[in-house]
């Protein structure tokens, strides 16, 4: 491990961190980076105990807030940022774990769109800290790994300050990902393409497979426009763990109405209502995305949730 830091009982969010940021920093991607490696162990290697046992030594946080998680190849980010928008307009607290990030690593950690501050991830290394080195130490599966310290944090982080519901987005693949650790409200996929295919395979079925992984029982899932390839091993996931699933490109239409430098215009009609919106996006795949978040906000409102 690159430190020690005791436990504290104070919440994090109380109190001034002891930890200067770059300090904080220089722990977190001490650990194993597999992000960032070209020696990756093997898919084959990855396994959520560890990430369970992290997690289990916080409290279980990743628990303790309502979940929307979000998988597949392209769009994932851009549909988590459009239902984080929607939720947020509506009045609710969301966080908001994404990855990579752009420019900073506070990035990857929002309330709303708003990063956390760098005294505010300071303060989540000193919270989280010693559960993994104990996770590390003792747990048998050993040290923790960069992304899995992050997603504690975003959990951590996301009980702390109070979040009524936390959109997660999968950093690889979705069966072994350190986030599916989560019981979800909703699962969503987007768009599927080959990507990483040394990892996850080299056939659409395959690497359809291991994002299927976020599908969880009795928990609806949206699904995008997909190859049918794709789409044929989702449903049959889904059959087989009694997840209702969703066909966006079957229950949802859109058409763009207007272009310029600003964005696009478009209708979107879903199962509850019709939508005109404006995007400060560009391109088709955009159109999907956006129809993606709705559906899959549409469906939180179908579980209880005020929209």
């Amino acid at each position: 491990m690159a430190g020690s830091i005791p436990a504290r009982s104070t919440p994090f969010e109380q109190v001034t961190p002891r930890l200067s940021y770059e300090a904080a920093l220089e722990m977190v991607m001490g650990l194993a980076d597999f992000e960032r490696s070209s020696h990756s162990p093997g898919h084959a290697r990855f396994h959520l105990e560890r990430m369970g046992l992290l997690a289990e030594r916080l409290g279980s946080p990743h628990l303790q807030v309502p979940t929307v998680h979000i998988a597949g190849t392209k769009g994932k980010g851009s549909t988590a940022a459009m239902v984080t928008s929607i939720l947020t307009a509506e009045g609710y607290r969301v966080g908001l774990y994404t990855s990579p990030h752009l420019h900073s690593v506070v990035e990857r950690i929002r309330v709303g769109l708003e990063a956390i501050t760098q005294d505010e991830f300071a303060g989540l290394v000193e919270c989280v800290w010693p559960a993994v080195e104990s996770a590390g130490r003792d747990g048998g599966y050993g040290d923790v790994t960069t992304f899995e310290m992050l997603t504690a944090m975003g959990f951590q982080h996301f009980q702390a300050v109070g979040a009524d519901v936390q959109v997660i987005e999968v950093g690889l693949g979705g069966r072994l990902d350190s986030t599916n650790i989560v019981d979800p409200e909703v699962s969503v996929i987007t768009s599927i393409s080959l990507d990483h295919v040394v990892t996850l395979g080299s056939t659409l079925e395959r690497i359809a497979s291991e994002k299927a992984g976020i599908i969880k029982s009795g928990a609806p899932v949206v699904v995008a426009p997909q190859p049918e390839q794709a789409l044929a091993v989702f449903r049959e996931v889904a059959r087989e763990r009694g997840a209702p699933l969703v066909d966006v490109e079957a229950t949802v239409a859109w058409e763009r109405r207007d272009v310029d430098h600003s964005g696009q215009w478009a209708t979107l009609r879903g199962p509850r209502d019709h939508y005109d919106v404006h995007l400060p996006l560009l391109g088709d795949h955009q159109l999907e995305n956006a129809a993606t978040a709705v559906t899959a906000v549409e469906t939180l409102a179908d579980r209880g949730f005020r929209i």
